[in-house]
């Protein structure tokens, strides 16, 4: 019999009910108790769901309050020193790893100030985990009652034996960093760790679990000697434990391993490998599978909302099963469907053509229980839903609401000139400059400003009709202005309107453009209690109208200071939807370019003469391994930028934004996106990255966010002037702009003003300090 499995289930529930009590903790309003009981209701009911939908094996522990890499650092007490010195509740100390904490003192207990671990992309996803922070001294020791088999226990009290997810002690590893003034290197703690993974798995065998899945990722990547070498000495010890442990299953997903077939560990019980994203690696998996050992076909996708081909898929899983027989293939989601919506049942408003072709979560766990029934007992045994399926298929292929012909046809006029500025860098500044007249060190934002509940409201109240176009656009205005005067009372060089307009930074763009259709309730988790709800794209992408001049142009109006007008690049407006399996994403990549280009000239007619193209995508997209795939991708996502922004004259200054600093392995291709100014994520990064930038001789401008906006926590103004210090080790005081990590959406006013307040004068500091040199 062939079994069915889901890697892993979302876990802000259809509602996001865990999202509203995570906040709700954080904000006082809830207490500890009530938290964790949303989560215990939470996990029964998504395994109940898993189970009725007729999925054989479904995961446990993946579930999290925040991220489950975290739970892993906390579970292995790897928790740094300055987090354990308050003495906090492990709950509380969880979150002060996630988000930071900044808490006066009391009669009680003592002020904490600390802030956030690094978080950064997993893998090539958007959804973020928090990185192991690691000691020269380091040690590790398990949690007196482990997360794992806790919830594997809650599992099993409800009639449902789970299997457990753990992240590897590899990948663990490799997906560490050494603490601040540590030089450790984390691959070499594999043996003061492992034995903390054999007291857990025993642990979790004695609870009755019969099998794990371990996750190993770091097998799709290019990986060191030194860490392929750490395979075989780490699963040959789990082996020795024979039946004191239970079976192992060794999860990859997001790419191929062919090139890490070497070192695939023999003696688990079976591999999981993702079929969606490498489809072509099966045949050479088959061939050094043990001969014992079970595959896992990951044949449903967990990255993405497309139905699945399921007669495509039971053609690939019975091509596993001709090699090994039915008991030793599982058909299975690729990768965990943490990263797909939670249920296609809440969206009422999907026009039922295109609601037809999706699949959630929920939709998903349905998929692999029919491909493994109609693979175990033959395709008349799910007849009905193999003819829907195929309908569908064909009835989407077909759809007039995929193609647009003047679109393809704009395509095929681009021309090489359309993708360079009219003149180089050094002559555009200059004009630049006299026409901004900034001063030294500028400071500015990177966009948003808090959201507030009364802009919430009114956005609410408008989309249901509960008031005019005329009222809402009046509403929005003072929103402006008020954002417009605050940044005027604090003084910052280049302003920005604060985008109160905008529900998210790509939803936005698509409800504007054609070609996307949009969800409700379709919320994916980011990070920690951040969900996002990515816009899907259908068909052929244009603009029919201006998307943000009216504001940007309304905001310009009421300053005198430079206005910047707020764009979403087209990289990121496509890696954060939902793209087209039929078509490649460089195709649509254009077709966003050029409806971007349209906006970047709207905009610099209006008087708009700042505008920033955001791309913080952009090393999210970035293929997992080295090679021709990666050339090919920066090569069009290069392209497609410049086109979307080289439509202006010389004295239009174009900037970008950019999570994460991690630019060593592609910088040739930051550079070559010719932007005037960058901004990008440090604060949480090692200033060391900052390096690059002096090795590389960037010619051009760049803003290393100088405090973390993730975090509630207000940095002081020697703080920022300790961070301001570093970067002027690698960066030319004329190069460098003070800004923020990312937009302020999520933050609250009183700490928003705290923070920019004492970022303006550590910048004035600076700027006093050179201009008197």
């Amino acid at each position: 019999m062939v079994q069915s499995s889901v890697l892993g289930f979302p876990r802000m529930g259809a509602n996001r009910e865990l999202k509203k009590a995570t906040e709700a903790y954080w904000g006082g309003k809830i207490s500890k108790e009530s938290l964790l009981e949303t989560g215990k209701t939470l996990r029964a009911a998504h395994w109940k769901l898993q189970k009725d939908a007729g999925a054989d094996i479904i995961a446990s522990n993946d579930f999290s309050f925040y991220d489950q890499v975290l739970d892993h650092i906390q579970m292995f007490n790897a928790v740094p020193e300055r987090y354990r010195k308050y003495g906090l509740d492990a709950l509380d100390e969880f979150f002060a790893m996630g988000r930071g904490l900044q808490r006066p003192a009391t009669e009680s207990s003592p002020a904490v100030d600390v802030t956030a671990l690094e978080m950064v992309k997993w893998f090539d996803s958007n959804y973020h985990y928090v990185r192991p922070t690691l000691q020269d001294q380091q040690t590790f020791t398990l949690s007196e009652e482990p997360k794992p088999v806790r919830e594997f226990l809650e599992a099993k009290a409800q009639g449902i034996t789970t299997r457990p997810v753990l992240l590897g002690p590899v990948s663990f590893l490799h997906l560490g960093k050494p603490d601040r003034h540590a030089s450790v290197d984390p691959i070499t703690l594999l043996d003061a760790l492992l034995p903390v993974y054999e007291q857990l798995l025993t642990k979790l065998a004695e609870a009755g679990a019969e099998s794990v899945q371990i996750d190993e990722p770091v097998l799709v990547l290019d990986l060191p000697e030194k860490t392929k070498k750490a395979f075989a000495p780490a699963y040959e010890k789990f082996a020795a434990l024979g039946s004191k442990i239970p079976k192992l299953i060794l999860a990859t997903y997001f790419g191929d391993i062919v090139h890490n077939l070497e070192v695939l560990p023999k003696t688990t019980a079976g591999v999981h490998i993702d079929l969606v994203r490498a489809p072509q690696q099966l045949d050479e998996v088959l061939e050094v599978l043990g001969s014992n050992q079970i595959l896992s076909a990951g044949v449903v996708d967990g990255r993405n909302i497309w139905k699945t081909n399921l007669q495509k898929a039971i053609e690939t899983v019975e091509k596993a099963v001709q090699a090994l027989g039915t008991e030793r293939v599982i058909v299975a989601t690729s990768s965990s469907l943490l990263h797909t919506p939670h249920t296609l049942a809440s969206e009422k408003n999907l026009p039922a053509e295109v609601a037809d072709w999706f699949s959630f979560a929920s939709e998903k766990a349905k998929e692999v229980a029919i491909i493994a029934k109609a693979v175990t007992s033959g395709p008349a045994d799910v007849r009905s839903e193999l003819e829907a399926n195929a309908a569908s298929m064909k009835a989407r292929a077909t759809s007039t609401r995929t193609n647009d012909p003047a679109v393809k046809e704009r395509q095929s006029k681009i021309t090489p000139d359309m993708y360079n500025r009219k003149s180089e860098f050094p002559n555009r500044i200059t004009v630049q400059q006299a026409h901004l007249n900034l001063p030294l060190l500028p400071t500015t934002t990177i966009g948003s400003f808090p959201q507030t509940k009364e802009i919430r409201i009114n956005r609410q109240k408008f989309t249901k009709g509960e008031i005019t176009a005329e009222q809402y656009e009046k509403f929005i205005e003072q929103e402006i202005e008020l954002v417009v005067r605050e940044q005027e009372a604090l003084d910052l060089d280049v302003l920005v309107h604060g985008e109160p307009e905008r529900n998210d930074m790509v939803q936005y763009f698509g409800e504007r453009l054609n070609g996307y259709v949009f969800t409700t309730h379709a919320w994916v988790q980011s990070y920690g209690s951040r969900c996002v709800r990515p816009p899907i794209v259908v068909g052929d992408i244009s603009r029919p109208a201006p998307m943000t001049v009216k504001e940007s142009k309304y905001a310009a109006s009421i300053t005198k200071k430079p206005m910047k007008g707020m764009l979403t690049g087209p990289i990121t407006c496509l890696r954060w939807s939902f793209p087209r399996d039929d078509v490649h994403q460089s195709v649509q990549a254009e077709q966003l370019a050029l409806a971007l280009r349209d906006e970047v000239i709207d905009l610099e007619a209006a008087g708009v003469k700042v505008i920033q193209v955001d791309e913080p995508a952009l090393r999210e997209g970035l293929p997992l391994r080295s090679g021709t795939e990666r050339e090919a991708y920066l090569d069009w996502a290069v392209k497609s930028f410049r086109l979307a922004t080289t439509g202006v004259n010389d004295n239009t200054q174009i900037h970008s934004h950019f999570c994460y600093s991690e630019f060593q392995d592609f910088f040739h291709a930051i550079a070559a996106l010719d932007a005037d100014v960058l901004s990008i994520e440090n604060s949480k990064s090692d200033a060391k990255l900052l390096k690059v930038f002096e090795d590389e001789t960037y010619p051009r401008h760049i803003g290393p966010g100088v405090y973390d906006i993730h975090s509630p926590r207000v940095p002081s103004e020697e703080e920022i002037k300790g961070r301001i210090e570093e970067m002027l080790a690698y960066l030319k005081p004329e190069q460098l702009w003070i800004n923020p990590d990312c937009g302020l959406k999520t933050r609250q006013w009183p700490e928003t003003r705290a923070a920019l307040k004492n970022m303006v004068s550590a910048a004035k500091f600076f700027r006093e300090k050179y201009s008197k040199a």
